[in-house]
């Protein structure tokens, strides 16, 4: 479901936003850096989090989040410069196991972890 350009697009520095929605209308808004998605096989979206508590409380209620990402230094449709997307898909929280683990290490800021499993993926420019 990730394309080529989306591998791409992560590889070059960027905002990351991360909408999330409770039980109500009033969505939170988060954001991280490209440089710190990694990518599983199975194609899940992982990222180091320290915070996030508003996103993690909308999560326990509704597990439905939104990503927008791009960067101006890879090539989107017709040659316009730059690309983004929009992911949509569901999300937890989690704070052990082999992932988290592997992830702290990495990024020793980090005190949990969220995953993001892909339910479409489009690129926008």
């Amino acid at each position: 479901m990730l394309s080529k350009t989306f591998f791409e697009v992560i590889q070059n520095e960027g905002v990351v936003s991360i909408t999330s929605w409770g039980s109500g209308d009033q969505p939170n808004v988060r954001c991280t850096w490209n440089s710190y998605l990694r990518i599983t096989k199975d194609e899940r979206i992982l990222a180091p989090i320290a915070g996030f508590t508003s996103v993690q409380g909308d999560v326990s209620k509704n597990d439905r989040v939104m990503l927008t990402l791009g960067s101006r230094e890879v090539e989107g449709f017709n040659n316009y410069q730059g690309t983004g997307f929009l992911i949509e898909g569901r999300a937890r929280f989690t704070d052990c196991g082999a992932e988290f683990e592997q992830m702290q290490k990495e990024y020793p800021f980090m005190n949990k972890l969220l995953e993001i499993t892909v339910e479409s993926a489009k690129q926008l420019l």
